[in-house]
């Protein structure tokens, strides 16, 4: 098996859980009795703790011989935090768990895109091909589980996820390539955080992953509320599913056709963010005014440009304005920004807003997706002149 099959394996794994977490965990949760504000709380606290987390697993990871060893071992993490989160009782007990198994789901994902980003340039296949089978499993498990829900306990949710982290962990271990970290002795840890230090103080960088960061956090509400929401307007488990399941099918079909197409067209990243940034703009406005069922299905197409355009324009920006010896912490402080510092926030606001206002929570969604491409544009024009 060469490295592109492998490294869709792991993205097949990952997906198939986060799959379930971002639309049923809020489920899960209000099963449990919890309201709206804990809910959100309990889904930020991982997300805002990526602030100190995100750096310091960056710089754990690094200090192995192998890129596969630490996703092995966080793989495992991610099993132990959801796992426990099915056997204990109560909300301290479910955010220390919750707090884990969430913290090391996150770590992935940069991770993976880093050794595949490497063995993409190495041996000539498209980065987003792998990541493409990613989002189709997210489909599958999207579907799988909204009908498991109509007949099923929410507490499958929990076997899933914990099954999909155990199965990230052995793949890992024995069939993710054994890339190296350096080609010869692993950076000493203080120059690991130094390099971490010289791109979170550079101003450039910082605006990019603010203008990435704003547009992918502001799917928060969605993220957390969307099925509670739905459910409530009278739509079944296994339609949420199918809806989730649809917009992302259509980001499949981005990844895999637009996004090859686009790189040998030559047009640049900065553009697709304010595509993503504008798409994200008028998704949330719509869906803060309770669109009908017929309504949700186009509005979901929306999710190839607010989520995969903006997605894939992300880490081409981040690798082009970082080091080469500097893409890990690069695309981690990245990931800590969109898919926890600023996501984080927006969802544990997000709980409060669904309580007050119910879907109108849309709206400060949309106004964090603007801000996202106002500072997206700036700083292409800043670039173009400079």
């Amino acid at each position: 098996m060469n490295s592109a099959p492998r490294m869709a394996l792991q993205y097949i794994l990952l997906f198939a859980a986060s799959g379930v977490t971002l639309p049923f965990a809020g489920l899960w949760f209000r099963e449990q009795g919890l309201s709206g504000a804990e809910i959100g709380a309990l889904l930020a606290i991982p997300m805002l703790g990526r602030l100190a987390t995100g750096p310091l697993i960056a710089v754990w990871a690094d200090g192995f011989r192998h890129r596969r060893t630490p996703i092995a071992l966080l793989g495992l993490a991610m099993a132990l935090g959801y796992g426990g989160a099915g056997l204990v009782e109560g909300f301290a007990a479910w955010a220390v768990c919750w707090f884990v198994g969430a913290t090391a789901a996150a770590a992935l994902i940069p991770l993976s895109d880093v050794l595949t980003l490497k063995l993409a340039r190495r041996e000539g296949f498209n980065f987003s091909l792998p990541r493409g089978c990613g989002s189709a499993a997210f489909v599958v498990a999207n579907i799988g589980m909204g009908a498991l829900l109509t007949r099923a306990s929410p507490d499958v949710v929990i076997v899933w996820i914990t099954t999909a982290a155990v199965l990230i962990a052995v793949v890992a271990w024995r069939f993710l390539p054994p890339e190296t970290v350096t080609d010869g002795a692993p950076t000493p840890r203080l120059d690991r955080f130094r390099g971490l230090g010289r791109l979170a103080t550079d101003p450039v960088f910082m605006t990019a992953i603010f203008a990435i960061g704003a547009v992918q956090a502001a799917h928060a509400f969605y993220y957390g509320f969307s099925a509670i929401a739905w459910k409530a307007q009278g739509i079944s488990e296994g339609t949420t599913g199918l809806l989730w399941a649809f917009s992302v099918v259509v980001e499949i079909g981005f990844m895999w056709v637009v996004e090859p197409w686009r790189r040998r067209r030559g047009i640049g990243p900065f553009l697709m963010l304010s595509i993503g940034a504008t798409a994200a703009v008028v998704r949330w406005s719509l869906m803060a005014f309770a669109p009908p069922l017929w309504a949700l299905w186009p509005l979901q197409v929306l999710h190839a440009l607010s989520f995969a355009a903006t997605y894939l324009a992300g880490v081409e920006i981040v690798e082009r304005l970082s080091p080469p010896d500097g893409h890990t912490a690069a695309q981690t402080l990245s990931s800590v920004l969109s898919a926890g510092v600023l996501i984080g926030l927006a969802t544990a606001v997000s709980g409060p807003l669904y309580d007050a206002v119910g879907l109108k929570g849309y709206l400060a969604m949309a106004v964090l997706a603007a801000a996202g491409g106002l500072a997206g544009a700036a700083l292409r024009r800043r670039l173009a002149t400079s």
